[in-house]
């Protein structure tokens, strides 16, 4: 989508070093996409304790793909 709006040149600069990106679009890209991610990891917290899970913790993490052939 194609939209003008204001940007504070601060911000914008700053996140464009943090990024290493070079341009405006990419980098409000990026922030807007890593600001999304960052909100989904957090609503995840939210299940916590609410979510019953059977498993053994011990037995995946020394799962072998080759085991089983």
């Amino acid at each position: 989508m194609k939209t003008n709006i204001n940007i504070d040149d601060g911000l914008l600069n700053e996140a464009r070093r943090f990024t290493k990106l070079s341009s405006n679009e990419d980098v409000v890209n990026f922030v807007l996409d890593e600001y999304v991610k960052l909100n989904k990891r957090k609503k995840m917290l939210d299940l916590r304790g609410k979510v019953k899970w059977d498993g053994n913790l011990d037995k995946m993490r020394t799962y072998d793909k080759w085991e089983d052939r």
